[in-house]
């Protein structure tokens, strides 16, 4: 079992001390991955932010960064100017572009261009995320980059997920299997609103952050089964599913909303009511609700980062539980949310897992919820990671 202590991902900001705006976005990155959204995940006060500005004293450039204090590293170089017309600083990053490339799967510098004439100088320019290519006020800049960072770095854990999965093969076989994060939009096409909202997420996350969507009967190879490849791709897709006046009503929406839960999913609900929702289907709880207005659809980013949180926080989850449990006891069942009474329906019969233990993210659970579960399943026993690891017993 790995180090529970060593933080699974520590995440540095750099910046020239000339670039004033660099603290204000710097400080942006800190608030939204060190804040409670991550907490459960990674442990303490959410990721670790640190930042990289301020040169100590008798140099021109900050401190160096250990790779070796986390199991995973992401540096972000906020490129300016003043960077550029820096040679200090440019072998400053360039030295870190070099140590992460040695370092392989669990490090990278994530260069971010401010201005095009940054790019100029670097030597990985052609990985640079396009700040000077957005629209909008620094906040709204903000924001993007927030969301395209937490893209980046689920693709960085994913590949070091892999590598952990199957330690013996190389980095470039590897490479195999990695795929784009998919997105599944779940909507009824019984009220205008659900095909028009989904539209406008697709078109948004195409445009946005090559992630690739899927959008039921239009992307269905012809000859396969419909109900067969829907519910195949659910399981493997992260999820928004448009919940509309008609959503609920409908079978296929709620059939998607139970594989999504059963397969642990990463999962958003976009709220995007008109009038009413007669019954609403209980299964949509427990995952994050963003509302959306119907009319407006002018919150589909807030959505999408949302979402994106949901991925990266699910490959933080899942390269946790395996670096602790190379040899864990097949009773152990690790879910990557607040267990629910839903979550019973995948657990394994009793004949062959008696007394079966629900690992999950910290916080524990509410008394009230556990006293609920306890009356519905006694052979059910519920640990947070924390309490798991540390061998706490009830």
């Amino acid at each position: 079992m790995t180090d529970p202590t060593r933080p699974l991902l520590v995440v540095y900001v750099a910046w020239h001390p000339g670039f004033a705006e660099g603290a204000w976005i710097a400080e942006a990155l800190r608030k939204h991955f060190r804040r409670e959204l991550y907490e459960n995940v990674a442990g303490g006060t959410g990721l670790s932010v640190l930042f990289r500005s301020v040169s100590p004293s008798g140099t021109n450039v900050p401190l160096p960064i250990d790779l070796n204090e986390a199991e995973t590293t992401a540096v972000v170089v906020l490129a300016d100017p003043h960077t550029a017309n820096d040679d200090e600083w440019l072998r400053y990053i360039h030295a870190l572009a070099e140590q992460t490339e040695a370092a392989g799967l669990g490090a990278r510098v994530f260069p971010v261009a401010i201005e095009q004439s940054a790019l100029l100088a670097l030597d990985i320019a052609e990985q640079a995320l396009r700040w000077d290519y957005w629209d909008g006020s620094t906040e709204e800049r903000q924001q993007q980059l927030v969301g395209e960072l937490a893209y980046e770095f689920s693709r960085m854990l994913r590949h070091y997920l892999e590598h952990l999965k199957r330690p013996a093969e190389d980095e470039n076989a590897l490479e195999g299997y990695l795929r784009k994060v998919q997105v599944f939009l779940s909507h009824s096409k019984h009220d205008n609103d659900g095909e028009k909202i989904a539209c406008a997420i697709r078109e948004r996350l195409q445009a946005g952050h090559g992630l690739s969507s899927f959008f039921d009967v239009h992307d269905i190879p012809a000859g396969l089964r419909f109900n067969k490849v829907l519910l195949q791709q659910v399981r493997v897709s992260a999820m928004v599913a448009i919940h509309t006046d008609s959503y609920s009503s409908r079978e296929w929406c709620r059939q998607e909303v139970i594989e999504a839960k059963r397969w642990n999913v990463p999962f958003v609900v976009a709220n995007s009511l008109s009038q009413i929702d007669e019954r609403g289907f209980p299964y949509m709880g427990n995952v994050p609700i963003v509302r959306l207005d119907p009319n407006g659809v002018d919150r589909i980013d807030v959505v999408i980062r949302r979402l994106l949180d949901e991925v990266l926080k699910d490959f933080l989850w899942r390269c946790r539980v395996e670096l602790a449990t190379r040899e864990v006891d097949t009773s152990i069942i690790f879910v990557p949310r607040p267990p629910e009474l839903i979550t019973l329906a995948s657990l394994p019969p009793a004949e062959a897992v008696p007394s079966p233990i629900i690992v999950y993210p910290d916080p524990p659970l509410s008394a009230e919820e556990e006293r609920l579960f306890a009356e519905i399943a006694p052979r059910v026993q519920l640990r947070s990671l924390t309490e798991w690891l540390a061998g706490a017993l009830r």
